[in-house]
């Protein structure tokens, strides 16, 4: 308990400073929301109005300090301030709107992708020498290969050439969005080529690193002792190879999954897909400076919580973290 503790003190402390950070960094850049707003307006905008956006964006005459107030205060209560973009919706909103797609999206392609390729890097460390060192030279390859070559090969070959899957939106434009089948069938219909692309883009990091880090745990002293006492070659591979083996790919993962609400740009970029990537283009694309502190602020808090998750897994699979220090 020291230990989680510890690691809840410390994941508190840098959620204060990303916080902070997200707070100061646009009010340091160069520029002006209201003013870019007004200037996209191309009228003439009433005194009073301007003084009503700005205080929406949370820009006012008052001190940094009373500025940073308010900021946590509205933060308190879900507030991010008013999209640039998409004036007047609230940031909250717009990121409520997309989030959903992306979590849907990429979380579940990151899951399979940690999934399928932890489990074959483990057999392929457990049978070394056989047809599986096959699978090898292919992880290898897909590893070097940037994602959105992918996304981009199966948009050509399975949208394009064959036809067989769309290549933009999330579903189809004659689907009612509802909690219908049909919406349903055309949602997985439409993510079928995303998810497929940062399946293959990501497994091949999970079977190269567990299955280096599998051989090298395959000649420690317990796995050797454990296959001396006779036990089934399954309880060995799993219950002491493997969940030795995976504690540094818990961390990886819970990067990856930490990383999973910011989307994969490049691939909802390629796909037209509306998630919180192409939020994030649009919001660099526009100045939209709200919008851009809302989402990095999900982003770094998602991190956090993901590692504070990872740090509850190694208590569970470490007995070592549970030692209490004398």
């Amino acid at each position: 308990m020291r230990f989680l503790a510890r690691r809840l003190g410390f994941y508190l402390l840098t959620a204060w400073a990303a916080v902070t950070l997200n707070f100061l960094i646009p009010r340091l850049m160069p520029g002006d929301p209201v003013e870019l707003l007004v200037a996209r307006m191309r009228g003439t905008v009433d005194p009073a109005a301007i003084d009503a956006m700005r205080r929406a964006f949370g820009i006012s005459d008052a001190s940094l300090w009373q500025q940073y107030l308010d900021y946590l205060g509205n933060l308190a209560h879900g507030e991010l301030g008013r999209s640039i973009t998409f004036f007047p919706t609230e940031v909250s909103a717009v990121i409520a709107d997309a989030l959903p797609w992306t979590l849907g999206l990429v979380g579940v392609a990151t899951l399979i992708s940690y999934l399928a390729g932890t489990s074959l890097g483990v057999l392929m460390a457990w049978k070394r020498g056989t047809w599986l060192d096959g699978v090898l030279p292919a992880a290898t390859f897909m590893h070097a290969v940037p994602y959105f070559w992918v996304a981009l090969a199966l948009v050509f070959v399975f949208g394009v050439t064959l036809k067989w899957f769309p290549v933009s939106r999330a579903y189809g434009l004659d689907v009612v969005p509802g909690f219908t089948g049909e919406f349903a069938a055309s949602v997985l219909y439409h993510a079928a080529l995303p998810a497929v692309t940062i399946v293959v883009a990501s497994m091949a990091d999970r079977i190269l690193g567990m299955r280096n880090v599998m051989v090298t745990t395959l000649g420690e002293d317990y796995v050797v002792m454990a296959e001396a006492k006779g036990l089934t070659s399954r309880r060995v591979m799993w219950a002491y190879a493997a969940r030795n083996a995976i504690l540094p790919n818990i961390t990886s993962f819970a990067l990856s999954l930490g990383f999973v609400v910011g989307g994969s740009v490049l691939t909802e970029i390629v796909f037209s897909y509306p998630g919180i990537g192409s939020m994030l283009l649009k919001g660099v694309e526009n100045e939209d400076f709200p919008l851009m502190q809302g989402i990095f602020l999900v982003i770094s808090l998602a991190v956090l919580v993901a590692n504070f998750l990872a740090d509850l897994a190694y208590v569970v699979l470490d007995p070592r973290t549970r030692q209490e220090a004398p």
